[in-house]
């Protein structure tokens, strides 16, 4: 659906990738494309010749490629995440980091563009990995993390002005995800928690989002993931209740290009 507002002549909001294909030679200052960004493998570099012409993003840019990618994340959000977390984009990669990963007792490693804890592997070292790669058997590129022994894990989720957090378990796996027979149980969102959430969306540039924190048992919080999506069923929010939300603040960014 695209709408027209008076801001700007001729002006346009899109909401799908198709329509965006289909006016993407017509698009410049003053238009917008509202929802999420699902280009095919090579699309992504348009939104650089996008951004370059003035076209507006909601969510953001930064947010909506944080949000599919893991690499991105521990690129950009390393400063939030667990000590040591790195990208391996190849054999080398994996040496520079074998020497400072001696004193963690396991490891952790993440593809890209995984979901649901498919893409996560525990590793009893660094040297396993290794190993593994001297075989042809590591699927580059990937994250690897320490492994960080009792921790907690909360889903945190924040949009308009909704915000809780649950903690997930799982007494038969590291993972704990929902979808692996993880466990929810709604606990408080703590002035801290809430603060050290709110700064890594600021630095995302993310208008809402949901939140993998991990606290460690001297309570120090560290990001394991954030995306503007995902599973919410332990959440009192909902599906259809985040729904609602995401739609009202989509309707208030299209209202700023209505004439005042």
């Amino acid at each position: 659906m695209i709408e027209l507002t008076d801001s700007y002549p001729e002006s346009m909001i899109i909401h799908s990738v198709r329509e965006l294909r289909e006016h993407y030679h017509q698009l410049g200052p003053g238009d917008a494309f509202v929802g999420q960004l699902s280009f095919s493998p090579g699309e992504e570099f348009k939104v650089v010749d996008l951004m370059h012409r003035g076209v507006n993003f909601y969510p953001s840019l930064l947010s909506g490629f944080l949000s599919r990618s893991k690499i991105l994340q521990a690129e950009v959000l390393s400063q939030y995440m667990l000590p040591d977390t790195f990208v391996a984009s190849r054999s080398i990669d994996l040496c520079r980091y074998q020497a400072r990963y001696t004193v963690h007792e396991s490891v952790i490693s993440k593809r890209d563009r995984k979901h649901l804890g498919m893409g996560v592997g525990r590793w009893s070292s660094l040297e396993e990995l290794q190993r593994l790669d001297s075989l042809g058997s590591l699927p580059f590129t990937l994250v690897i993390q320490p492994f960080l022994e009792d921790a907690r894990d909360f889903r945190v989720v924040i949009i308009g002005d909704h915000a809780e957090a649950y903690e997930r378990t799982n007494p038969y796996s590291y993972r704990k995800n929902l979808a692996q027979c993880g466990t929810a149980s709604p606990v408080q969102l703590t002035p801290e928690l809430a603060d050290f959430c709110s700064r890594i969306m600021q630095r995302g540039d993310f208008p809402y989002a949901l939140l993998d924190i991990l606290q460690s048992p001297g309570q120090e919080l560290y990001l394991a993931e954030i995306s503007l999506m995902g599973g919410l069923s332990g959440s009192s929010i909902g599906h259809e209740g985040f729904l609602q939300r995401k739609k009202l603040l989509q309707e208030q960014f299209c209202r700023r290009f209505e004439r005042q």
